[in-house]
């Protein structure tokens, strides 16, 4: 049995890019100036998405290439501290229920941005997403690798 992926395997990867190609287009060029909460969700879910992908390609090379492991695992730790900074942000932007948020999306008040944890569901899944993944990234990335400034080895 070969661990090539045969030829018609469909690759799902060329249309995830380009919806998000798609929907960058669409909707920011003309959309409203602060991102809502429900994006950054969006974002949040596909970087951790990402970060599975990422993880399951650094897991089945690394062991057979380190040459090439390596950069997956760095990339896979950046993807990481993307997601972080994108559930920070989610945390720090307007709530759409304190009925402050202009509907227009101009940029609020700075009371209105204060960080804070959601009141509840659906709020509260961006939180679920982001534990478990912090959970399996504390089990695969030393705390050195989360905070150092070149996360790759190289090796020839």
């Amino acid at each position: 049995m070969s661990r090539t992926p045969s030829p018609t395997a469909q690759d799902f990867v060329p249309f995830a890019t380009a919806a998000l190609d798609f929907h960058r287009a669409l909707n920011l060029p003309a959309g409203p100036l602060v991102t809502s909460r429900a994006e950054l969700d969006a974002l949040h879910a596909h970087l951790v998405s990402l970060h599975g992908l990422l993880d399951a390609h650094a897991l089945r090379t690394g062991d057979l290439l380190p040459a090439e492991g390596d950069p997956l695992r760095a990339a896979r730790t950046r993807i990481w501290q993307a997601a972080d900074h994108i559930h920070a942000a989610y945390h720090a932007a307007p709530q759409a229920d304190s009925g402050e948020v202009p509907d227009s999306g101009e940029v609020p008040d700075s009371d209105v941005c204060r960080p804070g944890l959601p009141e509840g569901a659906p709020e509260l899944t961006i939180c679920q997403r982001h534990q478990r993944t912090a959970h399996l990234v504390r089990r695969r990335t030393t705390p050195a690798d989360l905070h150092a400034p070149f996360t790759g080895l190289v090796r020839r």
